[in-house]
Order: C-alpha cells, then sequence, then structure tokens
C-alpha cells in the first residue's frame, strides 16, 4: 500500500549549527522552487524567548532550543529526502541508518518540542520542582538581589518562577529563573 500525500510525519534534520534560520528558509524557497508543499507542510527551528540584561536594559531574544537541529513536518516519500539533504547545510536526517530511511518523531516527542505537554509527563515533573507555590523565596541573583517574595507561578518548562516581590511597598511579579532564587 502506498503512503497518500497526506501522512505527514515530524522528522528532525541535522544542519549546521548557529545556521538554522537561514537553511530552513533554504529549505522553504526549495518547497516552493519545486512544487513540494504537498510533502513538505512545515519547517521550524524551535526557539525559546530569552531574556538577556544589555546596559542594565532587559532584551528579549528568541533562541535555538537545539541548536543545529530543524523540525520538518513532511511526507518522506520518493525523492523528497535527496531533496532536503541536498540543501545547503543539511547534515542529513536524524536517527537514519546509513543508506536507511529517516526515522519519525514520536507523537509525545513533538507534542513536547511544540510546546504542548502529554499528562504523563507533568506528572513526572511535578515530581523534580523544587518550589511550591506559595513559597517565600529569597532573590540571589540579578537587580532584585536580596529581596524576599512569594512564588506566584512555576513555569517548569522553562524552569523559572513568577515570583511576588515587595518593592517600595508595591507588589510587582519577577520572572526569575530556578537559578536566581534560593530558598529562604
Amino acid at each position: 500500500m502506498s503512503e497518500t500525500k497526506n501522512t505527514k510525519k515530524w522528522y528532525v534534520v541535522r544542519s549546521v549549527s548557529g545556521q538554522e534560520n537561514k537553511i530552513k528558509a533554504y529549505i522553504e524557497s526549495e518547497v516552493v522552487r519545486l512544487n513540494l508543499e504537498d510533502y513538505i507542510e512545515q519547517v521550524l527551528v524551535p526557539t525559546e524567548k530569552v531574556i538577556q540584561i544589555r546596559n542594565g536594559k532587559k532584551v528579549q531574544k528568541e533562541r535555538v532550543y537545539f541548536p543545529g537541529y530543524i523540525m520538518v513536518n513532511a511526507n518522506i516519500s520518493g525523492e523528497i529526502p535527496h531533496i532536503i539533504k541536498s540543501i545547503n547545510g543539511v547534515i542529513g536526517f536524524l536517527g537514519e541508518t546509513k543508506g536507511g530511511d529517516p526515522v519519525p518523531l514520536r507523537q509525545a516527542e513533538v507534542n513536547r518540542l511544540l510546546g504542548k505537554v502529554d499528562e504523563l509527563s507533568l506528572e513526572d515533573d511535578n515530581l523534580n520542582i523544587p518550589f511550591m507555590i506559595g513559597e517565600t523565596i529569597k532573590v540571589i541573583d540579578g537587580p532584585f538581589n536580596g529581596f524576599n517574595g512569594t512564588v506566584e507561578k512555576i513555569n517548569e518548562e522553562k524552569r523559572k518562577l513568577e515570583v511576588m516581590v515587595k518593592i517600595f511597598g508595591r507588589k510587582t511579579p519577577l520572572e526569575l529563573s530556578y537559578m536566581q532564587v534560593e530558598k529562604v
């Protein structure tokens, strides 16, 4: 039974590190040039937003989550793997054996990468969160070093806490990483 064009799965393409967005653009332009939109639906570079402090100002920057890897949602059949592999900067598919077919990601992995977390892994994650909502913590790094605050929200995936800190008598929410706080 031959696969239809509709059976698309997510694959991970290894690429030259630091060039992910450029290579993503190459893949997308090849898809359009060769009229492969039916086969290759989406090309994704997983990124996370990071806040860096530059000259005392918070600057939000997108950082590539997995340097050297690009996700492709495609129906890998016929010439498609060869076309993708021949694109400038592409090293190959993750998990392929020599001469074998690229191995698609399992749905649970795709969900995790795309930010939808399975209930199962949620239960696992709850076991190793070092902080609890309502807990008092002390800020040990950054501009609010020395302040005490209360944990309001926990973002386990990004390993960040939303902490309510009293500054000049007013409660102010701060987003801090686990490394910036300690238990009181």
